[in-house]
């Protein structure tokens, strides 16, 4: 087998499955193939991430721009469940900020691509995904792992073509831009949050304009009052808010409409992307980080100090590999297996207050793992703790220092 892309592969793909999202690169994309590459069937596959997008309106725009076929698939249960929950569970922030609300779609649709791929006997697929984003790693690294047989074809980062340049190939086969000057920028909408990118944003200085966001509320505009709010997980899932237990997506839109009200989870960032450049990004991810942070207070209660430290710095690795396109790897999954096995105890509910784009915590317990033992802990009458024996502990504990001081001296 020959895993080496070194040769061009335009048109020796006969029927392809193409990543679709309504806008420009991909539009563009399926007449592009047809006419460029020698791509004879054009099947359109659009994603529901829970996004709320007119999905029937991609399909007729996928069809008028010259696909064979358009297909919706409904991942918005897998993409919480099997993607965002063991995010959840990994207290995943890249770069100790970005909660991966985009990029753990990248993988789910990537396989959704290659499972229709072999259902429809086709020999290739394609994304629309620039050459100087993220996306497009995801999109290779994954389909290469999981099918490097198929054809990957990617022309929106080899024709070459200026964005004025694309939307006038896209313009003589009928394919109108939804970019107007008006609305200048790129978004990108799931259910775990939106991200937005170019325009006015290009300038890392620029304040963003309040028109931005959409699932937050601005500070002057969040209640003037703070809420209380309890979550409950178990094994490291959360399963409830405020006493009320939910399935997976209904927890993820509950979560985001509380701290989305309150102004919690807007992210004015500088990203180092794969590519080697850096983006300043704009991320609306209230539910997500609401969730995380939460995590991380259950777990500060239900985890010994030596595996907190552990998981700490494997965290950082899971959410580098998850950025970098790496969900299905080796190194992933023998994480996710120390993931999986740390999460056994973590059981308890968790208490914050959101109020003003802020969210504290401000109680936690469990009943049945909690490591707090009162007894051992207070400075009061009820105090356990043997302090006689912390002189011999320090002495043992310092003793290493000790005999460099002799020495050395």
């Amino acid at each position: 087998m020959n895993l080496i892309k070194g040769e061009n592969h335009m048109g020796k793909a006969k029927k392809v499955v193409l990543a679709y999202s309504g806008g420009v690169d991909t539009s563009v994309c399926i007449p592009y193939l047809k006419k460029e590459y020698g791509v004879e069937q054009v099947i359109a596959f659009a994603a529901d991430l829970g996004q709320g997008d007119e999905l029937d309106e991609i399909k007729k725009k996928a069809i008028s721009a010259g696909a064979s076929q358009s297909l919706i698939g409904n991942l918005v249960k897998p993409f919480i469940e099997d993607f965002a929950f063991p995010a959840i569970r990994s207290n995943a922030l890249y770069q100790g900020r970005y909660p991966l609300s985009t990029a753990l779609a990248r993988p789910l649709i990537a396989k959704k691509l290659v499972e229709i791929a072999r259902e429809l006997n086709a020999d290739g697929v394609a994304h629309g995904c620039t050459g100087k984003g993220n996306d497009q790693v995801r999109f290779d690294v994954t389909i290469g792992a999981l099918a490097p047989d198929l054809q990957l074809l990617t022309p929106a980062r080899e024709w070459g073509m200026s964005r004025e340049e694309t939307i006038a190939y896209g313009e003589k086969y009928g394919i109108v831009p939804p970019v107007s000057k008006k609305n200048p920028y790129s978004i990108d909408l799931n259910l775990l949050g939106r991200s937005i990118e170019a325009g006015p944003l290009e300038d890392p200085f620029q304040m963003p304009s309040e028109e931005v966001f959409g699932i937050t509320s601005s500070i002057a505009d969040s209640p003037n009052e703070p809420e209380i709010v309890d979550i409950l997980f178990e094994n490291g899932y959360p399963v409830a808010i405020n006493g009320e237990a939910m399935e997976p997506v209904s927890l993820i839109k509950k979560a985001n409409s509380l701290a989305g009200k309150h102004g919690f989870g807007r992210l004015d960032i500088i990203e180092d992307r794969v590519v080697g450049i850096k983006s300043r990004e704009i991320y609306e991810t209230p539910g997500l980080l609401l969730l995380i942070k939460a995590h991380q207070e259950i777990e500060s209660l239900t985890l010994p100090a030596d595996l907190l430290d552990t998981k700490s710095r494997l965290e950082r690795q899971w959410a580098d590999l998850v950025y970098k396109g790496f969900w299905f790897s080796p190194l992933k999954e023998a994480l996710d297996g120390f993931i999986n096995y740390s999460q056994k105890q973590v059981n308890g509910t968790v208490r914050v207050r959101l109020f003003k784009g802020n969210v504290d915590v401000i109680g936690r317990k469990s009943k049945e793992n909690s490591l707090y033992i009162s007894d051992m802990s207070t400075y009061g009458s009820e105090d356990k703790f043997n302090h006689k024996s912390a002189e011999g502990f320090i002495y043992v504990w310092g003793l290493p220092s000790r005999i460099w001081s002799w020495i050395n001296k």
